[in-house]
């Protein structure tokens, strides 16, 4: 089915906003941790009905991934470069790859499997004239980012009918558990406020929304390497409005990540690959 890859590349286009817009704020991480969350958990309460059902444990340890996700997503922007942050983050397929069979019970095609380097060149290809050896501490928070995005992205798998939930307690969980240092950080400018609700109702709310959405119909591998789009359309932001130009390797390597993602949503639409069989609840638990 096409629908669900579209919600999937529409995530990863909203989510690579993600770095130029950190990089025009003059708040901290915990300011932008904290209220962006915030905000998103007001957008999925307000949208989404389904979001307002009370967590269980399941439920719960997959928000606090989620939670983990974007809080360190956010520090290691702030503490590394957005390039970094981003590439690391990125990293998320491979443990998707390696836990998915045990976990979900859902084991990767030959094309998923091949696809995977190719990716992973493409990223190389793409971040190699911006890495540096330097700033150890957040790259080490970008790696961190990675984990806990694989297995936000395997547990909503597993609870696909509960993933609205997810996100909204996930946000609080996010929101709540920083807003005491939020709120001692510098005064937002008219710019900042600006920034943070882009930041909270588009490209983290909406975002959420569309990757939960199609997160039901697409394995969790294919999903992990569709949403990639993501590192090839940061760069661009970040050009457009903060002024941060991309290097020839990270052309050649947005190329390939580009021409890989349109392949694999039109061998997933073919159905060259049988779709998942759904898990039962036997088998979720």
């Amino acid at each position: 089915m096409l629908r669900p890859r579209l919600y999937l590349l529409g995530a990863a286009a909203l989510w690579s906003t993600a770095g130029a817009a950190i990089k025009l704020s003059h708040l901290d991480a915990f300011q932008l941790s904290s209220g962006r969350s915030l905000i998103a958990a007001g957008v999925l309460f307000l949208i989404f009905p389904e979001s307002r059902r009370r967590p269980n444990l399941r439920m719960l340890a997959v928000a606090a991934a989620y939670a983990a996700t974007v809080v360190l997503f956010i520090f290691a922007n702030k503490l590394t470069t957005s390039a970094n942050a981003i590439f690391l983050q990125d990293t998320a397929p491979l443990y998707v790859l390696l836990l998915s069979p045990l976990l979900l019970r859902e084991r990767p095609s030959r094309g998923e499997l091949a696809a995977v380097p190719i990716f992973l060149l493409g990223l190389s290809l793409f971040f190699l004239d911006q890495l540096s050896p330097g700033q150890f501490q957040g790259n080490l928070v970008a790696l961190g980012s990675g984990v806990a995005f694989a297995l936000t992205i395997l547990g909503m798998r597993a609870a696909s009918t509960e993933g609205s939930a997810i996100l909204f307690w996930g946000n609080l969980i996010a929101g709540f558990g920083l807003l005491t240092p939020a709120l001692s950080g510098p005064s937002p400018t008219l710019m900042d406020a600006g920034l943070l609700a882009f930041l909270g109702i588009f490209q983290l709310g909406l975002g959420y929304a569309f990757f939960q959405r199609g997160l039901r119909d697409v394995p969790a591998v294919e999903a992990s390497l569709l949403v990639l789009l993501e590192p090839v359309l940061n760069p661009v932001w970040a050009f457009v409005f903060a002024g941060e130009q991309p290097g020839p390797w990270a052309l050649v390597g947005g190329s390939i990540i580009l021409l890989a993602t349109a392949w694999r949503t039109v061998v997933g639409v073919r159905g060259t690959g049988a779709a998942p069989a759904k898990v039962s609840a036997q088998e979720k638990a």
